[in-house]
């Protein structure tokens, strides 16, 4: 991401307020070290965000809370209620409080709201674009983002397929590892040392309205399963098969939000990301070499 700028970064020390103890923001704490403060408390109402707030006097807020469900989010079309308050309510909670006392919010979104193409020329969704969710879960995320983006000093994060070095079951690099049936569809990804190198800045600059935090480009999941197989083990196998056959075959209730999504926001606050291809690779090495240390700590 560039010495220097990571440099001009760490002159800056600031005290961030984690809402959210999930896989993103146990990598946020992990790279983020003593800036990082995880909230323990039940939110409930906006009393309980504003307790936080004077508890810890923050210089700004991140939301990485919500539900998915488990194993995934085929559960949020079965607790609709649940996924209201926990993806819809419990961020407008967030940004109320933060409002209220002057706090900067960061709120981590997800690009599943698009389904297929866009009518762009390029098919890729830009920021400016209304999502069309048919999903629960989409439909939750996506009725906060319509909310929070007309505030002031509220940033909101939408990343797609996590792609990490470190292993995790959230992890898309665990995920298409284990799956026996997989679809070869293309999408844009988020790499999450770029991810986390962004949030910070977008903290630090305060950036304002939506922003696709994806990696310039696109991915198959047939090439991220390729670089696993030539890079962590090359007897991985799976069966390939269509979208239609996920539901078919009863894998999942409803079809997934496949889509491109395009981050000219970014370029606003100089903020840039590698090309996904060369993020891919290099995380690929990265999560090779932390699997091997995985395995000689369990001998």
């Amino acid at each position: 991401m560039g010495t220097l700028r990571l440099l001009a970064m760490t002159k800056h020390s600031m005290k961030i307020l984690i809402f959210g103890k999930g896989y993103i923001g146990s990598r946020l704490e992990l790279a983020w070290k003593d800036e990082a403060i995880f909230s323990d408390a039940y939110i409930n109402t906006i009393e309980d965000v504003e307790k936080e707030i004077l508890k810890y006097q923050p210089d700004a807020v991140l939301n990485a809370a919500g539900v998915r469900g488990k194993p995934n989010v085929d559960w949020c079309e079965d607790h609709q209620l649940e996924t209201m308050m926990g993806n819809t309510v419990l961020p407008i909670l967030i940004a109320h409080a933060c409002a209220k006392h002057g706090v900067y919010l960061l709120h981590m979104g997800s690009g599943c709201i698009y389904y297929g193409d866009s009518v762009h020329e390029d098919k890729a969704w830009k920021e400016t674009d209304h999502g069309n969710p048919s999903a629960v879960y989409s439909r939750a995320k996506w009725a906060a983002d319509l909310v929070l983006s007309t505030l002031p000093n509220v940033g909101i994060a939408r990343i797609r397929m996590p792609i990490d070095w470190v292993p995790s079951p959230n992890n898309m690099i665990d995920k298409l590892a284990t799956y026996p049936n997989v679809i070869d569809v293309e999408n844009s990804v988020t790499v999450l040392d770029d991810m986390i190198d962004v949030f910070r800045q977008m903290v630090e600059k305060k950036a304002e309205g939506i922003f696709h935090v994806t990696n310039p480009g696109t991915m198959r999941h047939r090439e991220l399963v390729d670089l696993y197989h030539e890079q962590v083990d090359p007897t991985h196998t799976c069966n390939w098969i269509t979208e239609e056959e996920l539901v078919e075959k009863g894998l999942a209730k409803k079809l997934r939000s496949n889509n491109f999504l395009s981050n000219e926001r970014l370029a606003e606050y100089g903020i840039h990301m590698r090309p996904v291809k060369e993020a891919i690779r290099d995380t690929m090495q990265k999560y090779a070499e932390a699997k091997k240390i995985e395995v000689r700590e369990e001998e």
